[in-house]
């Protein structure tokens, strides 16, 4: 939705569009500050994360879309952390080349998840840029006193999980922007679905309880499987065995997936937003029904091990060698879209 300059001053866009969105404690967005007071046996978990047209979204990807993923990201790492969703704030960088039609839709995208997740807008901020737009988001959510899940808590012989299919989103990316290879091969009828995926992640809000109960560690993985499973054992001050038969792919890559580079691709191509747990060996019954009563399928790829140093991933009775593990910004990992 680009055309006419977009000539809504910052108190337009407010008006017009945010102020609606405003729950309780932010005061009809006409105060400087909101307020928040937690219920009574809780704690805060907050989070923050950043999307930019060009990095994280296609310039012209629907702006419902990229309001979904906006939010959906930060939802993603509250989850992780074991934590129920409770307000976000939202710093706004537009464009002037973004028409009122553009904003529109980006909110109806904002008032969509905000009922879905129940979570609502406490206030931000919004700037005009030359080139945009970039949303900022930093989500709040509450867990029992105590009850926050932290990436470094796992221990050798804990057990690695993940939710869900690892690789929809980066697939989707490739059909999106025209990537040669592999993809070219990907059915008509799957390719929507895969599409949808990169765009619209799927936050695992529903297995927040069973990794609060449950797991020592956890975090979503957002830059890639290996990679993102690299940092937990970094914080964690161990290392990870994960068995690559064992991770699960999207049901369309299947076939693909048999070939170890596209394998590959998947493992370390980011934007899946699925949890990755670890979970002590005599809560494994526990965690593992707790997902199964959540909906939420669970898959067991490994283990943390005794050592440090990078994660090895073996499939087919070898090591794999990835040249690239994760989407690292301002590496030469860096994926613009």
């Amino acid at each position: 939705m680009k055309g006419q300059a977009l000539a809504l001053n910052e108190l337009d866009v407010i008006d017009r569009f945010l102020r609606p969105l405003a729950g309780e404690g932010a005061f009809g967005l006409f105060d400087d500050a909101a307020r928040l007071t937690p219920s009574p046996g809780t704690e805060l978990v907050l989070t923050t994360d950043m999307i930019a047209a060009g990095i994280h979204f296609l310039p012209d990807d629907p702006p419902f879309t990229i309001a979904q993923k906006a939010l959906r990201v930060n939802i993603s790492d509250l989850a992780a952390k074991g934590a129920d969703p409770v307000g976000y704030l939202m710093s706004l960088a537009l464009s002037p080349d973004l028409d009122s039609g553009w904003l529109e839709a980006f909110c109806l995208g904002l008032a969509a998840d905000q009922a879905a997740f129940g979570i609502d807008l406490l206030g931000g901020d919004t700037i005009s840029i030359r080139q945009g737009p970039v949303v900022s988001i930093t989500a709040i959510g509450a867990v029992p006193a105590g009850g926050m899940v932290h990436r470094f808590g796992g221990r050798p012989g804990d057990v690695l999980f993940v939710s869900g299919a690892i690789g929809a989103a980066r697939a989707g990316l490739a059909l999106l922007t025209g990537e040669r290879g592999p993809w070219d091969s990907i059915p008509a009828g799957a390719r929507d679905g895969l599409v949808a995926r990169y765009r619209v992640p799927e936050p695992r809000l529903g297995l927040a309880e069973a990794v609060r109960s449950h797991a020592s560690a956890a975090m979503d993985v957002s830059d890639g499987l290996v990679g993102d499973c690299d940092k937990m054992v970094a914080s964690t001050g161990c290392s990870a065995r994960l068995d690559g038969d064992r991770v699960p792919v999207d049901a369309a890559l299947a076939g693909l997936a048999e070939d170890d580079r596209v394998f590959a691709a998947l493992v370390s191509g980011g934007d899946d937003y699925e949890i990755l747990a670890a979970v002590p060996p005599d809560a494994v019954p526990a965690f593992v029904a707790a997902a199964g009563e959540a909906g939420i399928a669970v898959s067991r790829i490994g283990a943390l091990v005794e050592g440090a140093g990078p994660v090895t991933i073996e499939r087919n009775g070898r090591i794999l060698d990835l040249r690239a593990r994760a989407y690292v910004h301002g590496g030469q990992g860096e994926r613009h879209v």
